[in-house]
């Protein structure tokens, strides 16, 4: 893929197009070659446009669940970013299922976006923090997608950690004395802001070290 990143947008409402277009007009990486606002016009623009990113309100009336999947199937190099004003476990399981790679929340602010845009036109997976919490039911009000600066070695053990290992297991795993990974414990939950294991869960799915998947398609208890 060249620098610039190719984007089209789908929603059906004018004033969150024209919004969005402005708020990133500035980045010289974006380059905007079309708009939809219902399903018959995003088949037609993304045969015309043939652009890297799409960006669309999955959750409105005028795409459906079902026109998504079969324009997706048809248009297999698209990476997909959802920008909606609510999400739910459900219609992000189906929106995962239909090969939507990213998710925004509409309040979400410019450097949010941006981010997002660059990981998904890139092949990467994004979900700003909000909607972490609603997969992984931890709904702190404190909930961020700021970066964080971990190491090779906390990236194994929260990785682990978020999958349900105990300390000792993740000593024996990695041969590591239990002292040690407590210490990385709580050097981790410093860094990332958090004091308890969903926390470190949240930061795992939003830093795709974890998939989501393991929550949104689980069993309820």
């Amino acid at each position: 893929m060249s620098s610039s990143i190719n984007i089209l947008i789908a929603d059906n409402s004018y004033l969150v197009r024209t919004g969005l277009k402005a708020l990133l007009a500035g980045n010289q990486d974006f380059v905007f070659s079309g708009e939809a606002c219902d399903s018959g016009e995003l088949a037609e623009k993304l045969l015309f446009c043939q652009p890297d990113l799409l960006i669309i309100d999955s959750n409105c009336n005028s795409f459906s669940t079902q026109d998504i999947k079969v324009l997706l199937n048809k248009n297999k190099n698209v990476k997909v970013l959802s920008v909606c004003s609510h999400q739910d476990k459900l219609s992000l399981a189906r929106s995962i299922e239909i090969g939507i790679h990213s998710f925004l929340l509409k309040d979400c602010d410019m450097d949010e976006i941006t981010e997002a845009i660059y990981k998904t036109a890139t092949g990467n997976k994004f979900m700003c923090g909000k909607i972490v919490a609603i997969v992984t039911n931890e709904t702190s009000s404190e909930t961020s997608c700021e970066g964080f600066n971990i190491t090779e070695r906390e990236i194994e053990i929260i990785k682990l950690l978020a999958e349900g290992n105990s300390n000792k297991q993740i000593a024996d795993i990695l041969f590591l004395s239990t002292h040690t990974v407590n210490t990385h414990r709580k050097n981790i939950m410093a860094k990332v802001g958090v004091n308890n294991a969903a926390g470190l869960v949240l930061f795992a799915v939003r830093e795709n070290l974890i998939s989501p998947n393991k929550y949104l398609f689980s069993s309820p208890n």
